[in-house]
């Protein structure tokens, strides 16, 4: 063979080797009539943690206290409701986003308490307590395990004080945060 005709080959060869082949199949033969033929192979998946939270309502209206309200110290109001989907044990957390509410004057000559703390909105998972202050903090407020739809409720209670509660429009945003540990 002429050197030429080698190198040639040789280098088509080289390519050869070089292009990368798919895996085999896997066969088998099974006698006929009466044979069976099995072949396995394998499947693989990773499931990653999914949450969902869904609120009953993105704007709680509060009632407006009265001259009970003030006397008792609190207004009572139901929240929104919170469902929760998960494949994993779970928490739900609540916090408010500011630590003092928005307050913005309504009444000519009277200033809205611009220091109304988030503290003065109360929180539980039922109707009768026992509320606890909101804060800048997230808190736990339900747990669970994975639960294709638990819907705890949420209930306020507004702090009021005669002297300090002037009249005005304030607002607080509050935070809920699922989290899976």
């Amino acid at each position: 063979m002429s050197r030429r005709r080698w190198v040639a080959w040789a280098a088509v060869g080289v390519a050869w080797l070089a292009v990368p082949r798919e895996a085999g199949a896997q066969t088998c033969t099974a006698p006929i009539p009466a044979g069976t033929c099995n072949v396995t192979t394998s499947v693989t998946l990773t499931v990653g943690k999914v949450l969902q939270l869904t609120l009953s309502s993105t704007n709680t209206t509060l009632t407006a206290p009265s001259e009970a309200d003030y006397d008792a110290g609190f207004v009572a109001d139901a929240g929104p409701s919170a469902t929760v989907q998960s494949n994993a044990p779970w928490v739900l957390q609540i916090s408010a986003t500011a630590a003092i509410w928005t307050a913005a004057n309504t009444e000519p000559g009277v200033a809205a308490r611009a220091n109304k703390p988030a503290s003065d909105l109360l929180w539980a998972t039922a109707a009768g307590g026992p509320f606890t202050a909101l804060s800048t903090t997230a808190v736990t407020a339900v747990s669970g395990v994975p639960t294709a739809g638990t819907t705890p409720g949420f209930f306020y209670r507004t702090a009021y004080n005669w002297t300090l509660d002037t009249p005005g429009a304030y607002s607080l945003t509050v935070v809920f945060t699922l989290t899976a540990p």
